[in-house]
């Protein structure tokens, strides 16, 4: 179907479907637009519509590098304008995406929320690290042994590992492995962007002579070679695919071990009643996903505070009344006689350990929904010291009663307080799959900015955290995959056969990247990095090893799962890469499209026939998906129909990573010095700006007349009250719309300008050219009626405007070549199919469809 823009109607929590004309950035939808009308103005929404800020939120720049190039002259809802350009991307390189840093009771507040999200996961593992660890009652010296494991692995692979380096990786506050995919693209030459999503990443390519020699040859030996390209992009696939894997499975475990540690009061309870209530559950996790991570955090917050408490607590009473000696395995000589006692036996047993700090990969990924000092600080503060208590406290228990590692959190509660622990254990496993599902929003978002998938919808539901995301299909994706693993599975112990793989999995491939990071990034010497990473590794090796052990018995699902979506991922990003060469001839000046002849005729150059190009009355709006160079949309109309609109206006929707975009930056309006009447409109929202489309063409022209108007003022000089007020200087859109045809025809000599005519130089309106002198009055008249060639510019608008409008969209249909070989044939025609399923249609734009004019073309990849 047709490629327009993305201009849906974008709630405070709303993003767009896939939309072909623009970038399609996952910020808001639209059907029609227009934006924030001035508060000066007294153009009302029924006639240019606006942004309409329906949340408290401040209209203020949220970039502080971009606030002081703001003119002083710019006032509320003033357009930036630019002349003569030819390329019309001189408003690019704003809005960047920055991490944004928190302190004082704001970091606080994220570090209360990051307990409820990020550790019910790791947080529930004193559940079962001991019954799965060990297949008999063991002696006190096996449990010493597996005790200095536990804890050194919590120390070592989270706390020094994650919370102290790898969370430093970061790529604008987002975390995960793909993020640091992503950062490192910033840093060196690894792969090709989408043309619409550069104006959005910020490069930061160290120069070469500032880096050390060996940090040097590195970057160039990774740039040069095209096998390492798709090694890390594979990494970084496989990672993200590998979550969202453990994203199905996690919540069906924790549910389902939830529910059945009822069996504790209650033993009868039949399967199918577990499975059952399980699923109920299930659902009602996720139908409540929509109301956001800082409402879910809030709440699902003092459940996990309480359930740590009790397991510290816990802890402190049977270390104190059982056997303080357990102490002793904060040795590692311990840990290290684990491995020279039981070999080949301890090492299977890693199976088990490994699930203590199982929802690692999870804290990394929620990295952009919190922040890197709120996680350290929820750590480091109570989280840690909680879950060390914890398995010290079962530990101190089972050295006296060996038989209770079966069930050691329930076998060692301290009398009477069996139902309050088991309340708050079943209501901590529920909400321990809540890591899980925020990290695979994260990390769907990050994919989708690097167009690893199509486009879906992401909603940010904070207007503060701004990393905090929700995206409504892949949340009914896992909540469907959740519940028909729950039904085929119905038991913790065959789940649990599935767990653990894509766990270290994800921890090795971000030992690997954030080791990249440090070289090509953070620019440290390979010498102090290769120590390190081979610690790091080898931990990584003994644990992956000793979990494939569990393939055959389960874990063959999760790794199926999580290739099959990598697998979908990559070809998505291969489609992409060839639509993007296929488009590559259509990206030019407008120079190597039109010039003007001997005669100032505008023509077609000659490689598009030289023809000259006739003129058709009305304003034209071409839908322009990069807002830079010619689009394609306009190459392919003006050479196929040999004719230009009177004006033409390349209009580009651009959404920035900041809640809302101040009016004096919203709106930039680029004029092109080769074409005579045409603009290019760029239009910046927020994500959580409220679009709507009462008039999209009012819009336009209200904002390009005022742009022209502005650039007259600046051009001879005049201080803004000179300029006249914008309540005279603006035209009522519906008024000139609504002129006749013959009225329209007049105004090739004269302008109607709030009632005023502009007649020949030296005289004023009303008096027929024989009135006072236009410079003795010059102070008290709007610039247009002082400038001829801008009231002949404003005439022109004015006439066009009310002669037609047209929205002019493009209908890329694309092909497979015919010669292609026939594996790609299937990969590309498997590609074009998911993207023609996945694509938007021009009716969801709710734009006046008796003026659309639908541009075909096709192209061959």
């Amino acid at each position: 179907m047709a490629d327009p823009p993305s201009l849906m109607t974008s709630k405070a929590a709303e993003d767009p479907p896939s939309l072909n004309d623009v970038p399609r950035e996952p910020s808001a939808r639209s059907t029609g637009i227009a934006f924030g009308p001035d508060p000066r103005r007294d153009i009302g929404p029924s006639q240019t519509g606006g942004i309409y800020h329906t949340r408290s939120i401040s209209r203020v720049s949220f970039d502080k590098r971009t606030a002081g190039r703001i003119s002083q002259d710019n006032g509320a809802g003033r357009s930036n304008v630019s002349d003569d350009v030819e390329e019309g991307g001189d408003w690019r390189n704003e809005h960047a995406k920055t991490k944004q840093i928190f302190r004082g009771t704001t970091l606080l507040w994220l570090a209360y929320q990051s307990i409820g999200v990020i550790y019910g996961d790791i947080g529930t593992s004193p559940l079962y690290v001991y019954s799965s660890t060990f297949l008999d009652p063991p002696t006190q010296e096996d449990l010493l042994q597996a005790l200095s494991v536990i804890i050194w692995s919590l120390t070592i692979m989270v706390t020094v590992k994650y919370v102290l380096i790898i969370l430093h990786a970061d790529n604008e506050g987002e975390g995960g492995t793909f993020s640091c995919y992503s950062l490192l693209t910033r840093f060196a030459n690894i792969t090709s962007r989408d043309p619409r999503e550069e104006v959005l990443v910020r490069m930061e390519r160290h120069l070469s002579m500032d880096m050390r020699r060996p940090n040097r040859s590195i970057r160039h030996r990774i740039e040069r070679s095209n096998f390492t390209h798709g090694l890390l992009k594979t990494i970084g696939v496989l990672a993200v695919s590998m979550v969202i894997a453990d994203g199905v499975l996690t919540p069906a475990q924790s549910v389902l071990g939830a529910v059945q540690g009822l069996k504790v009061v209650k033993p009868d309870l039949s399967t199918s009643s577990i499975v059952g209530t399980s699923c109920g559950i299930l659902i009602v996790l996720f139908l409540i996903q929509p109301f956001g991570t800082t409402k879910l955090a809030s709440a699902f917050a003092p459940i996990v505070i309480i359930w740590l408490g009790f397991n510290g607590a816990f802890g402190i009473y049977n270390l104190v009344k059982y056997d303080w000696v357990v102490l002793k395995a904060f040795s590692p000589y311990f840990a290290i006689q684990f491995f020279s006692q039981h070999k080949t036996h301890g090492w299977k047993m890693l199976g088990g350990i490994l699930l203590s700090f199982t929802g690692v990969e999870a804290l990394f990924a929620d990295l952009g929904a919190f922040s890197l000092r709120a996680i350290q600080l929820s750590w480091m503060c109570y989280t840690y010291p909680c879950l060390l208590l914890a398995y010290i406290g079962q530990a101190a228990f089972i050295s006296v009663h060996p038989e209770a590692y079966s069930n050691p959190f329930f076998n060692s509660v301290p009398p009477g307080m069996l139902y309050p622990s088991l309340v708050v254990a079943v209501l901590a496993a529920i909400v321990a799959s809540q890591a899980m599902i925020t990290a695979t929003f994260q990390l769907i978002s990050q994919i989708m900015k690097l167009s690893y998938c199509p486009q879906v919808k992401v909603v940010h539901t904070s207007r503060v955290f701004h990393g905090q995301l929700y995206v409504p299909f892949l949340n009914w994706i896992l909540m469907i995959g959740s519940v028909l693993v729950t039904a085929v599975y119905s038991d913790t112990t065959r789940l649990g056969n599935a767990y653990g793989v894509c766990v270290m999995f994800v921890t090795f491939f971000d030992t690997c990247m954030v080791t990249l990071v440090a070289l090509i990034v953070w620019e440290l010497s390979p010498f102090l990095i290769f120590i390190p990473w081979l610690f790091f590794a080898t931990i990584d090796g003994l644990y992956l090893s000793s979990s494939l052990n569990k393939v055959p018995d389960g874990a063959w699902f999760t790794i199926t799962v999580s290739g099959i979506l990598a697998a979908i991922f990559l070809l998505w990003r291969f489609g992409k890469e060839n639509q993007w060469r296929a488009e590559a001839e259509d990206r030019f000046k407008p120079t190597e499209l039109v010039y003007k002849d001997q005669r100032g005729r505008l023509c077609l150059t000659p490689k598009w026939g030289g023809d000259a190009l006739s003129v058709i009355r009305g304003f034209g709006i071409y839908f322009d998906k990069t807002g830079v160079m010619t689009p394609a949309v306009f190459t392919h109309f003006v050479s196929k129909f040999v004719a230009i609109p009177e004006v033409a206006v390349f209009f580009h929707l651009h959404p920035v990573e900041v809640p809302t975009v101040s009016p004096e930056e919203r709106y930039h309006v680029s004029k092109f010095g080769t074409i005579p009447g045409c603009y290019r409109l760029v239009i910046k929202h927020g994500f959580m700006d409220e679009v709507i489309s009462p008039d999209l063409a009012a819009l336009i022209y209200t904002q390009v007349r005022k742009a022209v108007i502005r650039q007259a003022t600046e051009r001879l000089g005049l201080a803004p009250r000179d300029a006249g007020d914008d309540d005279h200087d603006e035209i009522n859109a519906e008024k000139i719309k609504g002129q006749t045809d013959g009225d329209t025809t007049s105004t090739s000599a004269r302008t109607t300008v709030t009632g005023l005519a502009v007649g020949p130089p030296g005289s004023i309106p009303g008096q027929g050219g024989h009135g006072l002198n236009l410079r003795a009055n010059a102070a008290r008249l709007p610039v247009e009626l002082r400038d001829q060639e801008v009231a002949d510019e404003l005439a022109q608008l004015d006439r066009a405007f009310a002669a037609k409008i047209m929205y002019i969209v493009g209908k890329e249909q694309m092909r497979v070549r015919r010669t292609s070989p026939i594996g790609r044939r299937i990969v590309l025609s498997i590609f074009l199919w998911i993207r023609e399923n996945t694509r938007a249609k021009i009716a969801n734009l709710r734009l006046a469809m008796d003026r659309v004019v639908e541009v075909g073309f096709i192209k061959e990849i």
